[in-house]
């Protein structure tokens, strides 16, 4: 049962002898009772120390995972409070 989901994005730039170009991968972080889950990862709520939040201005920001593996940012363009209030519920 998923409890919350969070969108971010990765933003891909792509170098080539004549060209630039910008691809926008849009993903989500799930959280589950036991666990959070990105498109390449998977932390355990056990794993999880805290989560933060900067914001960057014209509602972009990035949202850090703190976990026994190190700190995982994740680049939003969506409001976060509710993700971070759920996460923290479960971590406390």
């Amino acid at each position: 049962m998923i409890i919350a989901i969070q969108a971010y994005y990765k933003v891909e730039r792509i170098v080539s002898a004549d060209n630039l170009e910008t691809i926008i991968h849009r993903r989500a972080l799930c959280l589950y009772p036991t666990r959070i889950v990105s498109a390449y990862r998977e932390f355990l709520i056990d794993e999880i120390f805290d989560i933060s939040f900067r914001d960057l201005g014209q509602g972009h920001g990035v949202l850090y995972l703190h976990t026994k593996q190190g700190v995982f940012p994740y680049t939003v363009e969506t409001a976060v409070e509710l993700f971070i209030s759920e996460v923290k519920r479960l971590i406390l």
